[in-house]
């Protein structure tokens, strides 16, 4: 079964681009729940593994140019933070792809068209269809249309792409101890929303919500690191009494450690890498 042409062709406008052989584009949106609830078709598994490999080279090649002189650090960590599944699936949003996508019938019903990991699954199969039908050359310019804004962000990101990291290293060198997550959810199993409290020497300094676990601690790792960021080092000041102005929520500190509210709701920023940023067409 393929789906129909009107679909493909929508889609392929929104791509971008125009398959040669239109089947593999079609073989490309088919899950492997569809495929074992029809007779065996071909899933995309393949061309998922193909294309995750064509989005690693030209994001690499693209952020190394773009990145003339980072050491091979800060390009990993901006590698990771391209082609992570959040970001994944967050182009796969924009395009549509869980309209197009072929599920067997309980993935279907328990919200898959939705999901994260299969729009993100679904994207790479449809770089490697794309590959296969046109060529690296034009695989590397569909990928740098669909990635060109959010590599560009990225690139301008500072240091703190992967804000888990960044606020273990901080809190680690700040305050001689590693970060605590608490984490706790609500919803039904297809639906769920997680918070999660970040604590640093026992006190809540960040909270975030996320359609999974580790999203939740990536936001609630941000505002933590933000917040403690701007605190003075402990060894450039003595330490003096709390006073009412140097507290943010439930109270001051000795040492200049602003706290939250751990049940207090998360404030919205602009600036997040969890979020959508609309993919330009063009470079």
């Amino acid at each position: 079964m393929t789906a129909q042409p009107d679909g493909l062709d929508e889609l392929q406008r929104r791509l971008g681009v125009r398959f040669v052989d239109e089947r593999l584009l079609d073989r490309a949106l088919v899950h492997r729940s569809y495929a074992f609830e029809n007779g065996g078709l071909v899933p995309n598994e393949r061309l998922e593994f193909l294309g995750d490999a064509v989005l690693a080279l030209v994001v690499t090649d693209e952020i190394f140019h773009l990145e003339s002189e980072a050491a091979e650090g800060r390009l990993a960590k901006i590698r990771a933070a391209a082609v992570k599944t959040g970001s994944l699936a967050a182009v796969g949003r924009e395009l549509g792809l869980g309209e197009y996508v072929r599920l067997g019938k309980g993935e279907a019903a328990s919200g898959g068209a939705a999901k994260e990991s299969i729009l993100a699954d679904t994207l790479e199969a449809v770089i490697g269809a794309y590959y296969l039908d046109r060529g690296f050359h034009a695989a590397y310019e569909l990928v740098q249309a669909l990635f060109a804004d959010r590599l560009t962000h990225l690139v301008g990101s500072g240091a703190a792409l992967d804000y888990k990291t960044s606020l273990q290293e901080l809190s680690a060198s700040r305050h001689g101890s590693l970060p605590v997550y608490e984490v706790t959810d609500v919803g039904p199993d297809h639906e769920k929303t997680f918070t999660a409290v970040v604590r640093v020497d026992g006190d809540a300094v960040g909270r975030g919500e996320g359609r999974s676990k580790k999203q939740a601690e990536q936001r609630a790792a941000r505002e933590a690191y933000r917040l403690l960021a701007d605190e003075p080092a402990r060894s450039a000041a003595p330490d003096r009494p709390a006073s009412d102005g140097g507290a943010v929520g439930t109270g001051g500190r000795g040492d200049g450690m602003a706290l939250i509210d751990p049940g207090a709701p998360p404030p919205r920023l602009a600036s997040d890498l969890d979020e959508d940023r609309p993919a330009s067409p063009t470079r």
